[in-house]
């Protein structure tokens, strides 16, 4: 037997947007400007060419926008760039701050 709902249609329906989250990556003098464009295009699903803009705003800064995110993604993200890279020798590092 199928169960109908049914909603009052002066009900008003708020959802809340979940506060979002920066990642960086973040310069070293070890991690090599190849590994960080392929971490760039397989954690952060970028294009080559976006990769390498972002890798050399990386080297140049000391640190750069890989995305934004929900906060239990960025948190991800960042665990998946750091075990990537230990996996590989690279201590690359990523950080995460509130997008305001």
């Amino acid at each position: 037997m199928e169960e109908k709902i049914f909603f009052d249609e002066e009900q008003e329906i708020s959802l809340d947007n979940p506060d979002r989250y920066r990642v960086y990556l973040l310069n070293d003098d070890y991690t090599t400007m190849d590994f960080v464009v392929y971490v760039l295009m397989t954690v952060f699903d970028k294009p080559r060419v976006e990769a390498t803009r972002i890798m050399l705003y990386v080297h140049r800064h000391g640190k750069g926008l890989a995305g934004i995110y929900p906060k239990e993604i960025a948190e991800t993200k960042v665990a998946q760039v750091e075990s990537l890279a230990r996996a590989n020798g690279f201590p690359l590092k990523c950080s995460i701050e509130r997008d305001d």
